[in-house]
């Protein structure tokens, strides 16, 4: 069977009309571009924290911390990427950084005690997953998503999701490329299993639930 992702779960968002004079007006310190900028993002940016931490209450907390620092940090901002992505780049890394004070682990232990690049798939998986295609509804793959284990998760979101690169996601991630590539690809395994059974998806809430 194959399944694909809903419109929208994989795709940024065009340029939007008046951002680039509101962000212009942000850097001069105009409290009315920046509460501007503030209604266009704030759902978006809300969404990632989300779905990086999985908790409502910290994905309130981070985005207000990601708003907070995009206040001081905007002058900064110079127009060489689009400013969702910039933002996002921002938020995931003050997100990683709330995990790391947490003593949270960013990468699976196996992926830890197997670092070399031979642990990686043998083939690229730079692309998007061709697997991933066909009729999954968005709330179901949000579902599904959610439910990968944390290592997995993260990579995911980030490559597939965000974009980034595998270079990238090693740098903030503080692990080599290979193991990028290895979690992704056992990341899209585990999701495409739990896309063929949604039954799991039902039986892995219910378990998180217990635990709450």
């Amino acid at each position: 069977m194959q399944t694909k992702a809903a419109p929208g779960f994989f795709k940024r968002n065009p340029p939007i009309e008046g951002e680039a004079e509101a962000i212009e007006r942000a850097k001069n310190g105009d409290a009315e571009a920046f509460s501007f900028l503030y209604g266009l993002h704030k759902r978006r940016v809300y969404t990632l924290t989300l779905r990086m931490l999985g908790n409502v209450s910290e994905a309130e907390d981070m985005t207000q911390e990601a708003f907070l620092h995009l206040f001081r940090k905007i002058g900064s901002f110079r127009g060489e990427s689009a400013f969702s992505t910039w933002l996002h780049r921002l938020t995931v890394n003050l997100v990683l950084m709330h995990l790391r004070k947490k003593g949270l682990q960013l990468v699976s232990l196996e992926e830890t005690i197997n670092p070399s690049e031979d642990d990686a798939p043998k083939r690229d998986f730079g692309a998007r997953d061709p697997n991933l295609s066909g009729s999954v509804d968005r709330v179901t793959l949000e579902r599904a998503v959610a439910s990968l284990p944390p290592g997995y998760r993260m990579v995911f979101l980030l490559h597939d999701v965000e974009g980034f690169e595998h270079n990238e996601i090693a740098t903030m991630l503080e692990c080599s490329t290979g193991n990028s590539k290895s979690q992704l690809h056992k990341a899209r395994l585990k999701l495409r299993e739990l896309l063929r059974q949604p039954e799991n998806l039902v039986a892995l809430e219910a378990m998180k639930e217990a635990k709450r």
